[in-house]
């Protein structure tokens, strides 16, 4: 199936499926509240029926947007947004910790008839203005199946410190809170995801017992209000992401349904990890988002089809 790209400079880059549907817009363009961790994001994503997947600025915490990458606890600053997590304290106002990342610059662009696949240059900046990591970002959009209902979006990250001293990366959980490991490339559903049925190879569909568990893959599914239809969304590591040999740190779900639903590639879960001054890591992650209620023989039967 063919898409269609637009790019209005500055601002954000949309993909329409070949019937007009927006699939995706990644926004880039600076958000007005500093408190959120400003940053670019992926909202609205959408299925090819035309069914949202994510859920914007939410009452319960404005700074999840769509689709996008944190770092909730970054040598004592923010770049995930909103309050900060203190030991012995809970959740505090610290605007003074709130990191940002900024956009530098598209240096590859390219658009084929099925394809989109571009990087972006971003400079991730503390509080006070100093600049601590280069990021090499990447996006591609591929694989718009309208027999299979699907489409896939891959993101990647090639993170590189740029401080004279180590860049520590952890989460709440690292700071002393319980099972709230939440850090790196976070998704957040609309309202309509929330108690759907989360699943992941050789498990119960429970995302209280995939909290903070390890897999190659873990599905989310839900039906949709307003309409008679359901999404699954299929979260995937690349094989490398879960080598030991090849990974800066390992990784694991954060994951929730209730009281909200939310994934994220934790990277820094149980135990926090260093990043030398000069250093760099790299991880890559897929998106599936599909139209129906997906099992888990069809999740595995089609990331079989979309190799690496």
């Amino acid at each position: 199936m063919s898409i269609r790209v637009s790019h209005v400079h500055g601002e954000h880059i949309a993909v329409e499926a070949a019937d007009g549907t927006e699939i995706l817009r990644y926004v880039y363009r600076p958000d007005p509240e500093a408190f959120e961790s400003r940053k670019p994001y992926a909202h609205p994503v959408r299925t090819l029926a035309g069914r949202t997947v994510t859920g914007y600025r939410p009452n319960d915490h404005r700074w999840h947007k769509g689709l996008q990458m944190t770092a909730s606890h970054l040598s004592g600053q923010n770049f995930w947004g909103g309050n900060c997590y203190v030991h012995g304290q809970g959740y505090l106002p610290l605007p003074e910790r709130v990191g940002s990342m900024r956009h530098d610059g598209f240096p590859a662009f390219a658009v084929a008839d099925d394809r989109l696949a571009f990087t972006e240059e971003l400079t991730w900046v503390e509080n006070g203005g100093a600049e601590w990591a280069r990021e090499e970002r990447g996006l591609s959009v591929h694989s718009v199946d309208e027999t299979a209902g699907a489409w896939t979006l891959d993101w990647s990250i090639r993170l590189t410190n740029l401080r004279a001293e180590p860049l520590a990366f952890g989460s709440p959980t690292t700071a002393g809170r319980e099972m709230a490991g939440y850090t790196g490339l976070q998704w957040r559903g609309p309202r309509d995801f929330t108690g759907g049925t989360v699943f992941a190879p050789d498990t119960d569909p429970d995302a209280d017992k995939l909290m903070g568990t390890q897999s190659p893959w873990l599905a989310f599914t839900t039906e949709h209000d307003e309409v008679d239809g359901h999404s699954t969304l299929v979260f995937a590591h690349a094989p490398e992401n879960l080598d030991p040999k090849s990974a800066v740190h390992e990784s694991h779900w954060f994951v929730r349904s209730e009281p909200f639903p939310t994934v994220a590639f934790s990277w820094a879960f149980f135990e926090e990890f260093e990043l030398p001054p000069g250093e760099s890591f790299a991880y890559r992650y897929r998106l599936v988002v599909a139209d129906g209620a997906w099992d888990g023989d069809r999740v595995a039967t089609h990331l079989e089809c979309l190799p690496w």
